[in-house]
């Protein structure tokens, strides 16, 4: 009964960014469940989804896009699905609520200070985007104002209004964005107020997280995840492991208490920063952190004759590259860990890794995004190579 109730008042919303609202959570898993071996069940095993057992309030990091609204009232909230017409979102049972209360502060503080939203289409105002990010297991909260310019008037007051409306938020930064792109975020930021990041903890790790820092947004179910990816690797020790695509190290320096040696390699330079520093913080002295592009990096291992017998990998949506598959064959780990947010992609990628000889032992679907259509999920993959038979 409650679950139909958020789900009606979900509805109300209208933004069209949870397309299962209508099902409950058992049919959502049997969708899912369904959809994934329709996927990837010609190359193996696909275990039974992992579901939440409450699927509710499971998000730790939200956008949410300023706009005007009625009487000209500052507004903000996220786009229709297809289109930039932003529908205004106050409160979400998907989110963290403290989150939302964060949200609300900053629009607040942004209205009291006269920032004017930015309009894509004249190319006017200051402010574009708020983004919000929790942690779960310190309740720190980091509020991220995007603007179109470099110069924010009034930043001091506009940061003490913060406090004073939640006093929760404990960094406040500035991210510079004067580009006409989809991306929320821009290459620039000022720390207004804080540390410029929060910390939280997966697995037993520290973890540090910057505004521009991959982080998985279902922190209950990324445990699950992760702990499913170390059981895929059979990690006792002994082995050296490459984590590719690797964030701030979630999954590296999970392993690396499991593991010889870790080495992980990201191209986004905020995330490889706090990668050393999780690293540290952990005192995990046996995992180092490069920055630099996946598959140049994988080819010039396996190109120098370089061998890991792990790899972990974690790409974007858009899945990995022949040349980076390729790579990893040319260096033959005992075992390959692809951790995926699009199974599409992922039945793509597996498709040239059988080729390869490659075998999928299984595949394991851990939903970290109920009341969606979207699903993680992991492959565990051996080589066959005939010399070791």
């Amino acid at each position: 009964m409650e679950e139909q109730k958020r789900s009606c008042e979900l509805e109300k919303m209208g933004c069209g960014g949870c397309s299962m609202l209508s099902l409950s959570y058992e049919k959502q898993l049997k969708k899912k469940q369904k959809r994934l071996e329709k996927l990837l069940g010609k190359f193996g095993k696909v275990q039974p989804v992992i579901g939440m057992e409450n699927p509710w309030h499971y998000r730790n990091k939200v956008i949410s896009t300023f706009t005007r609204g009625e009487g000209k009232r500052l507004q903000s909230g996220i786009y229709a699905q297809g289109t930039h017409r932003v529908i205004p979102v106050e409160r979400c049972f998907l989110h963290q609520p403290a989150l939302d209360k964060a949200v609300e502060a900053v629009r607040k503080a942004a209205a009291d200070c006269k920032y004017q939203p930015y309009d894509e289409d004249r190319r006017t105002g200051l402010i574009r985007h708020v983004l919000v990010r929790h942690s779960l297991t310190t309740d720190e909260v980091m509020a991220v104002l995007v603007t179109a310019s470099p110069i924010l008037p009034g930043s001091k007051a506009f940061v003490k209004k913060i406090r004073e409306f939640c006093p929760n938020i404990t960094t406040i930064v500035q991210n510079i964005n004067p580009r006409s792109t989809s991306a929320v975020l821009g290459d620039k930021e000022k720390i207004l107020y804080g540390k410029g990041y929060i910390t939280d903890s997966l697995c037993g790790v520290k973890f540090r997280i910057a505004p521009s820092s991959f982080y998985q947004v279902n922190p209950k179910q990324t445990e699950i995840l992760y702990q499913k990816a170390i059981e895929a690797a059979g990690l006792n020790g002994k082995q050296t492991v490459l984590d590719a695509y690797c964030g701030v190290g979630t999954i590296g320096l999970t392993a690396a208490k499991h593991a010889k040696s870790v080495l992980g390699v990201e191209l986004n330079q905020s995330a490889v920063r706090c990668a050393v520093e999780n690293a540290k913080e952990n005192h995990l002295g046996n995992a180092r952190f490069l920055c630099g592009d996946a598959t140049r990096f994988i080819q010039k291992l396996a190109t120098r004759g370089e061998h890991m017998d792990v790899v972990f990998m974690d790409p974007p949506r858009a899945g990995s590259t022949p040349e980076f598959l390729q790579a990893v064959s040319r260096m033959r780990p005992k075992k390959l860990v692809y951790i995926s947010c699009n199974p599409e992609t992922l039945q793509r990628d597996l498709e040239i890794l059988v080729k390869q000889r490659w075998k999928v032992e299984w595949i394991q679907g851990v939903d970290l995004f109920p009341m969606t259509e979207h699903c993680e999920c992991i492959a565990k993959l051996t080589y066959c190579d005939d010399k070791r038979k």
